[in-house]
């Protein structure tokens, strides 16, 4: 079976040459720079609850744009920070 399209562009049912059922990923191209593609980002809400696609954000890094939800409120194009730039949490 060759992979399919999805009409949410999300992901596609497929099977591979051995017989392996996965998903193929596609992601919508962001709309601002045209370059980078807008990839999902995943978080747990204060009572440790996932809360998936909380984010949407541009590969591309001379882009960055981003999408957010935040106490139900959308949040367009807030800087986003380098994780590198923090500290690392230690154990307690």
């Amino acid at each position: 079976m060759k992979a399919q399209s999805a009409s949410c562009g999300l992901g596609a049912d497929l099977e591979r040459e051995d017989g392996v059922m996965g998903i193929e990923f596609t992601f919508p191209r962001c709309r601002k720079c045209g370059a980078g593609d807008l990839v999902p980002l995943s978080d747990f809400g204060s009572q440790g609850a996932p809360i998936q696609f909380k984010a949407w954000v541009c590969t591309n890094p001379n882009c960055l744009y981003n999408i957010k939800i935040r106490n139900g409120d959308v949040i367009v194009n807030e800087p986003v920070s380098d994780a590198l730039q923090h500290p690392y949490r230690t154990s307690r």
